[in-house]
């Protein structure tokens, strides 16, 4: 599997509100998470296009994390600057 438990509470650990690989709930953990596994399904389907239910579920994940992102700019706006610079999303 591409995303390994140890995969997983390192971005956890590296994102986290509290810096810890068991704050798995903070907005920022949850965006971290979204955007590892957007990237990975983009990889996908830049060399498998006809792969229409794999689009689909990137676009659900898109979406999930725009959700958790909105949350995240009405809650603190500091917080979801940071993490927009620390992921890369924005261009």
């Amino acid at each position: 599997m591409y995303l390994t438990p140890e995969k997983k509470s390192k971005i956890f650990q590296n994102n986290s509100l509290e810096k810890t690989a068991t704050d798995t709930g903070s907005a920022e953990s949850q965006a971290a998470l979204f955007t590892f596994r957007i990237n990975h399904l983009t990889e996908h389907l830049k060399s498998n296009k006809k792969d229409h239910s794999s689009r689909l579920g990137l676009l659900k994940l898109v979406g999930k994390r725009r959700g958790v992102l909105d949350h995240l700019a009405h809650e603190d706006i500091a917080r979801y600057r940071k993490l927009i610079a620390q992921l890369n999303i924005r261009k």
